[in-house]
């Protein structure tokens, strides 16, 4: 827990606001949560076992931010993260073994964090070997013979080293990039896929285990290109200086004290809704349950606990409310928060505050075909308003909406860009409407909905 230990929860919402704008109440609960987990850690280990994770539950419709704060979060702290929508647990009859599978993605991904993190720190040592291995392909050692004349064998060997050295000049100047060298690299046969819909990645850890000791990786050689060549050599470097073993027991242990599970559309297995069959909402529930309380999931890099992954549950609520879901689940929720439909002047802020900006993103895309975009004032409130209005007569769908109005916007000028190098656009509240009012009832009123909603309107009169 390194990570956070200089971050308060004051220090967390400056960071999460950054990128999200708005919704104060609900940053102020995962800062919280995220320090307290720090705080856990500073305890003596009789103690430190018996706090349990205060999981939340974010209502609050589509689009107003809640999947953005876990992940900005997880990002924030360096913490394993998986979004899973509850939903998804009805698509299968068994509901039990998909529930258990979001905690093996959790693992894969803490895997990939942690070895990315130790390709990091062994990277200069692997790039050296791999350097290496490519010299001896380019310039294989002499195959030592019989003795006749030492002096003349020397000779052989300085004139060698001499090559090799130019050649390694060559290779770190990039004048070698494109010349083709023939390469061993490991190739893992791929099982013939013998269980119908169920995919390899949801087969039980221990048949994955057994297919890997069948099916073991074998050599083969291939012409690669010297550029082709360093990745995979770099790669199989890494893989020799990465002690496999301690890195899974470092990535079991980051899942089960700083994993985040994000579970989407909590609301739609809740009981107060009919949303299909009782095991699609009361079954998940309760297979639910026990990976919130606390229990160990078989993964087929070993056991996982869950008692210490924080758990952030989210829905609209619009049909119904938490207070259907069980009362047990309830309870391993007990932390509420309630955010807020996004208003005009919010979306206005969304368009130009963030570090990810949709006005930024599409200047800086823009700017690679030599195009410079530059949006007024005016042209944000208005698009904002449009936004807005769309959600308010359509479906609301939240800040996505915004996507949607800026992309129509922008849609000529994106085409037209490669062919109009070096020019200059200043997109304004006219041009906004302009581009706006091409929207029509044809097009889907879930995006564009805005200008077919005041024509039916017209043809109403």
């Amino acid at each position: 827990m390194e990570e956070i230990r200089h971050l308060t929860p004051t220090e967390i919402v400056r960071e999460l606001d950054k990128y999200i704008i708005g919704q104060d109440d609900a940053k102020r609960a995962v800062a919280i949560a995220i320090r307290n987990r720090w705080r856990r850690q500073q305890l003596a280990p009789e103690i430190r076992d018996e706090v349990a994770p205060k999981n939340i539950i974010m209502v609050g419709p589509t689009g107003v931010g809640k999947t953005e704060i876990a992940r900005r979060l997880s990002a924030l702290v360096g913490a394993p993260f998986v979004k899973v929508e509850a939903t998804k647990f009805t698509e299968i009859g068994y509901v039990g073994r998909d529930v258990e599978s979001m905690v093996r993605d959790l693992l894969e991904r803490a895997i990939q964090m942690v070895r990315a993190e130790l390709a990091q720190l062994n990277n200069e040592k692997a790039r050296k070997a791999a350097e290496d291995r490519i010299l001896d392909y380019l310039l294989p050692a002499p195959v030592p013979g019989p003795v006749v004349n030492t002096d003349e064998a020397a000779e052989n060997q300085q004139r060698y080293e001499r090559t090799r050295e130019k050649l390694r000049h060559q290779l770190q100047d990039g004048a070698l990039e494109d010349r083709e060298i023939e390469i061993e690299v490991e190739e893992k046969a791929m099982p013939v896929n013998i269980l119908s819909n169920v995919g390899f990645d949801q087969m039980e850890p221990d048949l994955q285990n057994f297919f890997d000791k069948i099916m073991p990786s074998r050599s083969a050689r291939r012409k690669v290109t010297v550029a082709d060549a360093r990745k995979i050599l770099l790669q199989q470097e890494l893989d020799k200086l990465i002690d496999q073993d301690k890195m899974i027991q470092a990535a079991i242990k980051r899942t089960e004290q700083s994993g985040i599970v994000f579970l989407d559309e909590i609301d739609k297995v809740c009981g107060g809704e009919s949303y299909g069959p009782d095991v699609s909402r009361e079954g998940v529930q309760r297979d639910l349950l026990p990976m919130v309380e606390g229990t160990t999931v078989n993964s087929r890099h070993g056991m996982v606990k869950t008692d210490h992954i924080l758990f952030i549950a989210a829905g609209a609520f619009s049909r119904n409310k938490p207070s259907d879901l069980m009362p047990e689940l309830q309870g391993r929720f007990p932390i509420r928060v309630q955010l807020k439909d996004l208003d005009q002047e919010q979306f206005c802020r969304i368009l130009t505050e963030p570090k990810n900006a949709l006005t930024t993103q599409q200047i800086a895309l823009l700017k690679t075909e030599g195009i410079t975009l530059e949006f007024t004032d005016d042209a944000i409130r208005t698009m904002a308003e449009k936004a807005f209005e769309i959600n308010r007569t359509q479906q609301n769908i939240g800040a996505r909406r915004l996507y949607a109005v800026m992309e129509k916007v922008l849609e000529q000028i994106s085409y037209d860009a490669p062919d109009k190098a070096d020019k200059k656009y200043v997109i304004n509240a006219d041009y906004v409407n302009e581009h706006l009012s091409k929207a029509t009832r044809d097009e889907d009123l879930n995006i564009f909905g805005f200008a077919a909603h005041k024509t039916l309107q017209k043809d109403k009169k």
